[in-house]
């Protein structure tokens, strides 16, 4: 009997460990995912516009555009589950009480993908990124909000900064606006992508509390099909912005009349809306694996490399008011990944999510 009982406490640790260690691996992999999404998207995007690309809802239209690129992983993972001898496993497992979350979240997306094109058309990618990170701040008042995330001094010191940072960019953008923008296109965009940061930063603790409340097991495989629902909603909401402003007939006459070429016009396109699928699973995947705040955290940690990228592939200016915002930024990210850091190294060992 003792032999017994050591043999099944044996195997629930290798069970516990390979569960650990599966889910490690995956957290991994989306942080990946959302570094690659987080510089490159913003990059391709400013480069739509820069290279003679006008429409914002094309641009828009493109952030979730993607979701097609989803249905061949999702695909391989239920071939996976069918091999191991889950037959019970179905390839859309979605039900309704989950779906019309994802619909409403889809929606919100599209608007936000909206208030982020319209800031990315007025703004340098590299003022544009300090902006968005406000929104850490913003995730963490709503995972207050919606998931009772509890608040530290770390993240009261984190939230400071950040809008202090953003303050500085608002109040000095002469030294910033491009030569052909004018002061209130300027601030438009500023307050536009203000805007975009703080939906985002609700949408990702919204997702939380979808898992949380969750009338069914949250696997990996269901992770994407969510984010299939929400991509495909954002997509419709764009979709209906682009043909009451006809933008589809837009797309050809771009094309003829970009500055890289006709060809090079439809392959930044596809790229772009590649780019933010990486974003967006990696976003959402990580909120599985971990929390939406680390989800903001990440994000927020990329901040430095997308403002290297657009100084180094655009030659954006970056004057002291930028260099003063950024430093803020990271001091804010810092001290707030430090509180993080300390709070999840006490929890994170606690309750396994399935993967799958």
């Amino acid at each position: 009997m003792d032999s017994q009982t050591t043999s099944n406490e044996q195997a629930e640790y290798i069970h516990n460990k390979m569960n650990r260690t599966t889910k490690k691996a995956l957290l991994a992999l989306n942080c990946i995912m959302l570094a690659i999404g987080n510089c490159g998207g913003p990059l391709v995007q400013r480069l739509y516009f820069i290279k003679g690309g006008k429409e914002i809802w094309i641009s828009s239209w493109l952030l979730t555009a993607g979701w097609p690129f989803l249905i061949l992983p999702l695909i391989l993972s239920f071939l996976y589950q069918k091999r191991t001898g889950r037959n019970d496993t179905k390839l859309f497992s979605l039900k309704p009480n989950l779906l019309f979350p994802c619909a409403v979240l889809g929606v919100l997306t599209g608007l936000d993908d909206y208030l982020a094109a319209y800031g990315v058309s007025r703004l340098p990618v590299s003022t544009s990124a300090l902006i968005i990170a406000t929104q850490l701040a913003f995730t963490a008042g709503f995972a207050f909000l919606l998931v009772k995330q509890k608040f530290s001094a770390f993240t009261i010191n984190s939230i400071f900064l950040l809008s202090i940072g953003a303050v500085i960019l608002g109040l000095h953008s002469s030294t910033d606006r491009p030569a052909h923008e004018s002061r209130m296109k300027y601030y438009e965009g500023f307050f536009m992508t203000l805007g975009a940061s703080a939906l985002y930063g609700f949408i990702l603790p919204s997702i939380e509390l979808t898992f949380k409340k969750a009338k069914q097991p949250i696997t990996y495989s269901l992770v994407m099909e969510m984010q299939i629902v929400i991509s495909f909603f954002a997509t419709a909401f764009c979709t209906i912005g682009m043909l009451v402003n006809r933008d589809f007939k837009a797309i050809p006459r771009e094309a003829r009349t970009f500055k890289l070429g006709e060809d090079t016009y439809y392959v930044v396109l596809m790229v772009n809306a590649l780019f933010w699928q990486f974003f967006f699973l990696g976003a959402i995947g990580v909120i599985f694996c971990a929390s939406s705040l680390l989800s903001g955290i990440i994000i927020a940690t990329l901040l430095p490399v997308t403002e290297s990228l657009a100084v180094l592939f655009f030659h954006e200016r970056f004057p002291v008011e930028k260099g003063i915002s950024l430093t803020l930024s990271l001091w804010g990210f810092l001290s707030y990944f430090y509180g993080e850091f300390r709070r999840m190294k006490k929890t994170y060992s606690n309750g396994d999510l399935e993967v799958a």
